[in-house]
């Protein structure tokens, strides 16, 4: 079930929301418990058990770290390495087995199996909570009713964001509602959804669309490769949004994941911004126990590269999810030795410049096919004996315009800017309330009646 479905939206969330809030605050985290672990069913029926072990071990060793400090280290790396040991298992397996073949001439058969949904992000979340109870930094959760609810809440279950025990283990017990919190939770909701529908959907058929045209171009490519990035984008930071508003609904304030990343002034400052909670979980869990930038430049940009070949690897079991890691790494190790100064000095160009590796990296991440990537890079670049432009090419530019150039006004925030300027005129606030109003209705509206006959509505981060 995916939040930008009529079964969702019309269903599941109206009866969730109507059970929380008619029943005594005593059970309202009973509600979300069961809303959440029927959510994961309906979409995984035989890996609800995989996600209620992943509760278990998790509560029973943070529980443990705390009780018998004398061991803490052997519970936290037995809980590391089943934790761990069930990510590798149902996500890495079959890509090891695949390339231990290749790379033996080994005949073994490569096992099919079925990634459970969430995975990756619901193992970093349970991981991050036993490493902080591990530091001293929270407190374990004294009920495990309570911990399943907090791994296993539905808004943020299967894509996101990572959040940390830290965040929400008062409002676990200790929340407060109110119609302010609620309508702003509606607000951010369907701002997620319209990115999704609106904007994420229409540029994927786009995409398709570019990737059959009879005569390519260079400009086909680079539009191509353009809405492959923006795809992602609201797709994700939709979903993002739709999760941080669900929260908002339910009395939970999650930590923001995109701070639009698009409009980023150079490749750090754009990891400072693209899932957010991914990024910090690496830092904090990963780079700073490596050594970070403490122990000289080289050790950092081991480190560095280090932290990004498992970044490739937590987005998927790809030798092309690897290579767009270790691009970001090399491009991270080359900022912080060549063009810090330069990149300060220019931020026009620098956002231009920061824009196309982000376009190119996105190609990679795009295609797990490596032919069809050098197929596609040699065609941006002119390596391919194709025209600049084509007259197909102009069609479907038309064609797609409106969206093209509404997508690339939504990655900045001058519309959000704009709308707060105008709030702060007394002149303009009473108009602006009531405009804001139809403006979401309007907004929900037209992408419910894109979802009705709308036949293309995947979910891409549903794959890691």
């Amino acid at each position: 079930m995916v939040f930008s479905s009529i079964t969702f939206l019309f269903y599941f969330l109206p009866i969730v929301l109507f059970c929380y809030y008619v029943l005594f605050r005593k059970y309202k985290n009973t509600v979300l418990l069961l809303a959440s672990l029927f959510f994961y069913f309906y979409g995984e029926p035989k890996y609800i058990f995989v996600l209620l072990f992943s509760c278990f071990i998790n509560y029973f060793c943070g529980r443990l770290i705390e009780k018998i400090p004398k061991y803490r280290t052997l519970i936290l790396v037995i809980d590391l390495v089943i934790s761990f040991g069930l990510l590798l298992y149902f996500k890495y397996f079959g890509f090891l087995v695949e390339n231990l073949n290749t790379i033996f001439s080994l005949e073994m058969v490569i096992p099919h199996i079925v990634m459970p949904i969430g995975i990756s992000f619901f193992t970093f979340q349970a991981t991050s909570y036993t490493i902080d109870i591990y530091r001293g930094e929270v407190k374990s959760a004294k009920n495990f009713w309570s911990f399943t609810t907090y791994l296993s809440l539905f808004p943020q279950l299967v894509a996101g964001p990572i959040v940390r025990y830290e965040t929400v283990q008062n409002e676990l017990e200790q929340r407060t509602e109110s119609k302010e919190t609620f309508a702003s939770g509606v607000r951010r909701f369907t701002i997620g959804l319209a990115k999704k529908v609106l904007l994420a959907n229409v540029l994927g058929e786009l995409v398709a669309i570019l990737a059959d045209i009879s005569v390519s171009s260079i400009l086909s490519y680079w539009i191509q490769a353009i809405a492959i990035t923006l795809q992602l984008y609201f797709d994700f930071s939709g979903y993002s949004d739709m999760a941080i508003g669900l929260g908002l609904m339910f009395g939970f304030h999650f930590l923001e994941n995109f701070n639009y990343p698009l409009i980023a002034k150079s490749i750090t400052d754009f990891w400072r911004r693209w899932h957010i909670s991914l990024s910090t979980w690496f830092k904090d869990y990963v780079y700073i126990p490596l050594g970070g930038n403490r122990k000289g430049i080289i050790r950092q940009c081991f480190n560095i590269l280090i932290v990004w070949c498992l970044t490739g690897l937590w987005h998927g079991a790809s030798w092309n999810f690897v290579i767009w890691g270790l691009y970001f790494g090399v491009l991270l190790i080359i900022e912080k030795t060549l063009l810090k100064k330069v990149l300060k000095l220019h931020p026009y160009l620098a956002r231009i410049y920061t824009f196309i590796l982000i376009v190119i990296s996105f190609v990679i991440f795009h295609f797990d096919d490596y032919h069809e990537l050098i197929l596609f890079l040699k065609g941006m670049f002119g390596f391919l004996s194709i025209p600049l432009v084509s007259q197909e090419t102009i069609y479907y530019l038309r064609s797609y315009g409106v969206v093209l150039l509404v997508s690339l006004f939504a990655i900045s925030p001058l519309g959000k800017r704009f709308v707060h300027s105008l709030m702060c005129k007394p002149r303009f606030k009473h108009v602006i309330d009531v405009l804001e109003v139809g403006y979401y209705f309007v907004l929900l509206f037209v992408s419910v009646s894109f979802l009705v006959d709308e036949a293309y509505n995947p979910f891409l981060y549903f794959r890691f």
